[in-house]
């Protein structure tokens, strides 16, 4: 399978080119204390400004979108509800079928594969001016056993100073240069298995040392893998459970403390 990877600066055809603010990823930053979330927004209201809008769509799939109006989906399988909305950019990854697919709608203008030949990984830095995705390659177990190099990638998306990152179908901790490489991450999107990907542990372990003031539990199948990890997780962390998919946020409304942010899995539908 071929894929066309863009790794240049273009001008998304689902909406014009928007200056990023510039994100402090790889540089170390305190965050603003004392501002609450804006927590109910349904994923077509408009966006404010400087703000940043998450939703969770299914297993590991969310819809990040920008006040400038792109949009990106992560873990992308095909499916993400009845909505007629065509992203401009979608994010994959090979472990499972659960994560990718085959056949993403051409109209889909930039997908971005996880993997690249068996070893090798790949590399993505696609700029498109209000929105940056980049990744960072991760081992895999290989379904043929041993383990896969490079085989899955971390996703990184710089938005208005934001650093938001995609765990994927992490299945290590990742080394120092891996780290490094990611950088602060704002917001982080984590699987909860316990299992399937990483042991809660060491999953709790690589969530301490990233110190995201959002952490957003995924990858979960029931309510009792996620209720271990929320009661593995808090002597470190304070819990947010609302009931809602959705979360906006900003530099200014980032919490005083790493905080974990539980959304509850909606597919999109066209609303009222």
């Amino acid at each position: 399978m071929r894929w066309i990877v863009a790794a240049l600066v273009v001008i998304s055809g689902g909406a014009a080119a928007q200056e990023r603010r510039p994100s402090h990823c790889i540089a170390i930053a305190d965050a603003a204390p004392g501002i609450e979330f804006v927590h109910k927004a349904a994923w077509q209201d408009p966006i404010p400004d400087y703000s940043v809008r998450i939703s969770y769509v299914a297993h590991a799939s969310f819809l990040i979108q920008t006040q400038g109006g792109l949009s990106a989906v992560t873990d992308f399988t095909g499916f993400i509800g009845s909505a007629d909305l065509i992203p401009d950019v979608v994010t994959m990854n090979h472990a499972h079928s659960t994560h990718w697919t085959a056949h993403p709608d051409p109209a889909i203008p930039h997908v971005l594969p996880g993997w690249g030949d068996f070893g090798q990984g790949i590399e993505h830095h696609l700029d498109l001016g209000e929105m940056l995705v980049r990744n960072v390659s991760t081992d895999i177990r290989s379904p043929y056993g041993g383990v896969e190099e490079r085989g899955n990638s971390i996703f990184v998306f710089e938005i208005e100073g934001l650093c938001i990152g995609h765990l994927g179908h992490l299945h290590h901790v990742p080394s120092d240069e891996q780290f490094a490489a990611l950088g602060r991450l704002d917001v982080v999107m984590a699987a909860v298995d316990g299992g399937t990907t990483m042991p809660l542990p060491e999953m709790i372990s690589v969530l301490k040392r990233l110190k995201s003031s959002v952490i957003i539990p995924m990858h979960w199948f029931s309510g009792f893998s996620l209720d271990r990890f929320l009661v593995d997780i808090r002597n470190d962390f304070p819990v947010e459970r609302d009931g809602v998919s959705e979360l906006v946020v900003s530099l200014q409304t980032l919490p005083d403390r790493p905080t974990v942010v539980v959304l509850e899995p909606r597919y999109l539908i066209e609303l009222e």
